[in-house]
């Protein structure tokens, strides 16, 4: 080796942070191993690589013994006073052994350790790049895809987005760019793995937060969101400023903000509703488009009974129960819808509300 090799050590040291001595150590432990192959023995050896000068020295260490039984392992005590006049029985003895060509296997054996602790530095800096991006957006471009999965590059590393996270029907081309939700992070034995969604609520709540500037601030903040993606999503949203409306802050001018969103989902449509305190109030704006006259709560089931018009069961409903479904996983409560007729039938009394419940909800497709 030479004092260029030490320079360059130090230099990746300096600009990649790569611990010098933890590279000379992986160089000598890889020479111990490529000494024993190249030159067929079985000799405990130690390597030592000169920190300032680079000069590299293999050393066979024997056992000091009153009776040598195997040569290769073994030194008599008479033989290892020559060397060292200190040592003693049971000692160890260290005995230079290089070989005259052993430079050139040192050479490229040290360069294969530096390339490898190199990848895995900057394997490990991609990691953490992203382990920190775990359940955010990133957006890349389009690779190529397998039966289970389209590979996306995001410029350093490639994510894997599984057939199963895209939307129904989403398709996408080569080089198309493409917003992904991180869900997963992982350091592999072949490098970081990252795992995207285009299915998961987190995304439609990231989406929010780039394009609504009161969101990011801190100003309106989303309080649930239930999505099935690719069809229907809704988002309960409250403000901390009085003066600020939050579903006017989330429909923006002219509806632009959420315009972008629901594009961005491929025309999925999105209920924006107020959150409240109240479990009446914050149940009726769920089921949003649907008009509400009157909410029942029974905390023991945490469960709410809903009376809508007659002519609104079906939109409370929604198509195969979708919208009831989605107002339940917005709210957390289990939700009975009844139309009046069927109220007034199966418990036998009368209207005790008047008029319908006050909704502050907007939907969007």
């Amino acid at each position: 080796m030479s004092t260029d090799f030490i320079e360059a050590l130090n230099e990746l040291e300096r600009e990649r942070g790569i611990s010098k001595e933890v590279l000379f150590e992986a160089i000598e432990a890889a020479l111990i191993s490529s000494y024993k192959r190249n030159f067929n023995t079985a000799q405990n050896v130690r390597v030592d690589m000169n920190r300032n000068t680079g000069v590299i020295k293999v050393y066979a260490r024997k056992l000091v013994a009153e009776e040598v039984l195997d040569d290769r392992t073994e030194i008599s005590l008479e033989s290892a006073r020559e060397i060292n006049p200190h040592l003693q029985i049971d000692d160890i003895a260290e005995i230079e052994v290089t070989p005259r060509d052993f430079g050139r296997i040192a050479a490229q054996t040290a360069k294969q350790v530096v390339t490898q602790r190199i990848r895995e530095a900057e394997r490990g800096l991609i990691y953490n790049a992203f382990v920190d991006k775990t359940e955010d957006i990133v957006t890349g471009t389009v690779q190529r895809m397998d039966t289970r999965n389209l590979y996306v590059d995001l410029g350093k590393i490639e994510a894997a987005l599984p057939l199963t996270e895209l939307m129904p029907g989403e398709k996408f081309a080569h080089n198309e760019r493409i917003k992904g939700y991180i869900t997963k992070v992982e350091n592999t034995t072949k490098g970081p793995q990252i795992i995207l969604s285009r299915t998961h609520p987190g995304l439609l709540k990231r989406l929010f937060e780039l394009e609504v500037p009161e969101i990011f601030d801190g100003v309106v903040e989303i309080k649930s969101v239930a999505r099935e993606a690719g069809f229907r999503s809704k988002i309960a949203v409250y403000s901390r400023n009085p003066e600020v409306d939050p579903v006017g802050s989330c429909v923006g001018p002219k509806g632009v903000r959420v315009q972008t969103i629901v594009n961005e989902l491929r025309g999925e449509k999105i209920d924006i509703v107020n959150y409240s305190e109240s479990v009446e109030e914050y149940v009726a704006n769920a089921l949003s488009p649907s008009k509400v006259l009157e909410v029942e709560v029974f905390e023991a089931e945490k469960m709410a009974r809903v009376i809508v018009p007659d002519y609104q069961l079906s939109l409370a409903i929604g198509i195969k129960g979708q919208n009831a479904r989605l107002a339940a996983k917005l709210t957390g409560w289990k939700i009975d819808i009844k139309s009046e007729t069927q109220a007034e039938e199966e418990f036998g009394r009368a209207r005790t509300y008047d008029g319908e419940l006050p909704q502050d909800s907007v939907s969007f497709d």
